[in-house]
């Protein structure tokens, strides 16, 4: 069966390149626009990793991923941030908000790959 990933991500481009990157890759997509959605995607669907957008409309991605941080029976999903923020210090804030791991825009999809392989096996 394959592994679920939710895509927390309001740019449509980027939304769009990401999902066609992981259904060739053989993953299933959940698609959220905002962190509030990006929240009752994961409650409701429990995918097996969420790659999170930090900038959203809504809800922040930090914001989001401290709620699903903080609710037990999300809290052990793999977050990995999406941002364009690649600013000192901005992978260790991102860290302490909960997110597993990082990856700066524009997306690597090697690097994506790799930490997919990682999380998922």
């Amino acid at each position: 069966m394959a592994k679920r990933i939710l895509v927390v991500e309001d740019n449509p481009d980027n939304r769009i390149l990401i999902t066609d990157v992981l259904t060739a890759l053989d993953y299933e997509v959940i698609v959220a626009v905002d962190g509030e959605a990006g929240v009752q995607a994961a409650i409701s669907d429990i995918p097996d990793l969420i790659l999170m957008d930090l900038s959203l409309p809504k809800m922040d991605g930090w914001t989001a991923t401290g709620q699903i941080k903080a609710d037990p029976n999300l809290n052990h999903i793999p977050v990995i941030a999406l941002t364009a923020h690649a600013m000192v210090g901005d992978r260790e804030k991102a860290l302490q908000a909960g997110c597993n791991d990082y990856i700066s825009k524009p997306i690597d999809f090697r690097e994506l790959a790799d930490k997919l392989e990682k999380f998922l096996g």
